[in-house]
């Protein structure tokens, strides 16, 4: 055992005690995270307009700060951008993360002095509270592998800027700098296919323990190391045990994983985003991800239910319910306020607060008034392909509106490793259990106005081939579970078999 393996432990036992210090505390923690924000705040442009010199409770800054997405707090972005100081927090931000948008190209979101610093110990924390838990820190002494953006940054203003996996890397701490890979030059390497490649190179023959990456690209990695070597990345890999992940649900590709690693291994999940790191899996042993609730931000939730409406139900910590879908809504040290990121969450418990993602308020279907969510989708396929032959590479559903015959139904895109035996029973066990999970749904087939789900098989390689024609092939990049509409489905039918 190495001395920093040793050190881990009491250093993991410290981190952990204060971490549960404060998750048990949450709700008196959010308070205090809430008054600190407002209190620093205050003498901004966004302060200022929104006056915040008289909010001394959370009601009354419901009532000063709307709910607003990217769009909506642009005007104060774009002031930001061009260089301006203290317009939605003290001075200017550090960091620009910039990523896609949906109607007016890209976004700037900021990253602060006081918010970077929290992004960065977030990710080292889940880490030691693992070996809290487990007392496992074998892997701290092999080669660990980020499978991540590109580490080059623009300026913008004076501003560096780049994706948050790109700039979290150059704060990777000097005692793992020597474990880490790829190579800087490999991660600097735009086109995925050749990227993935030269990481395949750099890896193959290293001790590789710890892997860490969105499960559909680290699987695109397995599956070349496999190619290379005709073996399990198990035996390639003989100490490879822990598994880092974010931005999807793991569970429908977990048996396709399993089967490629040849074991089962560990598996850590986190809840980043550019606007803040949310929340991470703190326990081997309890459900979900645990809500940070020291980490800069402060909590709002609406029930998604009610998202649309014009005055929707806005919640704090203190009055959520477990089993309920929310919209998560968040107010952070970079100066982003009632800003909604999209994200659907429900509670598997308030006291200590864990949380799942449920999918995306924009990516469900309710073209029928179902509202199904991409959690609904994502159990119907572990349902059915738990402990079966059955594997699952990528899939999305969308509605079908106007078939060629017969009634509409939802279609399911499916790219199978094993396709079932039969196709139709298959597909006729996973409208059941969306039946069984959405009652508007069930209301829907009973009453002869949808039929029950079609499955389409896509050919292998199909939804990479997608990716890659609209330009995002890797990376933090991923597939929609659900749309509302066919854009999605129409291109995927390209690859149909």
């Amino acid at each position: 055992m190495s001395i920093k393996s040793t050190l881990a432990k009491p250093f993991a036992k410290l981190i952990a005690t204060k971490f549960y210090k404060q998750s048990n505390n949450a709700v008196e923690v959010q308070q205090k995270v809430f008054k600190n924000l407002i209190a620093q705040a205050k003498n901004t442009s966004f302060g200022k307009d929104h006056n915040f010199s008289d909010i001394k409770s959370y009601e009354d800054f419901k009532k000063q700060v709307p709910i607003r997405d990217y769009e909506a707090l642009k005007p104060y972005v774009e002031k930001v951008v061009e260089g301006q100081s203290d317009v939605l927090w003290k001075g200017k931000p550090l960091y620009f993360a910039k990523t896609s948008g949906t109607t007016s190209g890209a976004k700037y979101i900021p990253l602060t002095k006081e918010s970077m610093p929290m992004h960065i110990s977030a990710a080292r924390n889940s880490l030691l509270l693992y070996i809290a838990e487990t007392k496992k820190t074998a892997f701290v002494d092999g080669k660990m592998i980020f499978l991540q953006g590109s580490p080059e940054l623009d300026d913008k203003n004076g501003v560096k800027t780049g994706r948050l996996s790109g700039i979290a890397a150059h704060y990777i701490p000097q005692y793992l700098t020597k474990n880490r890979l790829p190579s800087w030059e490999t991660n600097c390497i735009e086109d995925w296919e050749i990227k993935i490649e030269a990481i395949v190179d750099e890896t193959i023959n290293e001790n590789m323990t710890l892997i860490s990456g969105i499960p559909s690209w680290v699987q695109m990695y397995f599956e070349k190391i496999t190619e290379r070597t005709g073996k399990k990345v198990g035996d390639v890999f003989p100490n490879f045990n822990l598994f880092v992940y974010g931005g999807v649900n793991f569970e429908p590709y977990r048996n396709k994983f399993e089967d490629l690693i040849g074991r089962k291994v560990d598996t850590i999940e986190l809840y980043p985003a550019s606007e803040g790191f949310i929340a991470y899996q703190d326990s081997q042993k309890e459900k979900g991800m645990m809500l940070l609730a020291d980490n800069g931000m402060f909590y709002e939730f609406i029930p998604s239910e009610e998202f649309f409406e014009e005055n929707p139900t806005r919640l704090s910590l203190a009055d959520v319910k477990i089993g309920v879908n929310y919209v998560i809504i968040l107010n952070t040290n970079a100066g982003l306020w009632g800003y909604n990121i999209g994200d659907t969450v429900e509670f598997f418990s308030v006291n200590p607060p864990r949380i799942m993602v449920t999918g995306r308020i924009k990516h469900f279907i309710s073209a029928f008034g179902e509202h199904v969510i991409g959690k609904e989708v994502e159990q119907a396929i572990n349902e059915n392909t738990t402990n079966t032959n059955i594997g699952i590479t990528e899939f999305t559903v969308a509605p079908q509106i106007t078939p060629q015959s017969g009634l509409p139904y939802h279609e399911w895109f499916i790219e199978f490793e094993n396709e079932p035996e039969n196709l139709q029973d298959f597909a006729a066990k996973i409208d059941i259990s969306m039946q069984q999970q959405n009652m508007y749904y069930l209301d829907l087939i009973v009453g002869k106005i949808l039929q029950p789900l079609k499955i389409t098989s896509i050919e292998k390689g199909g939804f990479n081939s997608y990716m890659k024609s609209i330009g995002k092939l890797g990376g933090q990049n991923k597939v929609p579970r659900l749309s509302d509409n066919r854009k999605i489905a129409n291109e995927l039918s390209k690859f149909k078999i």
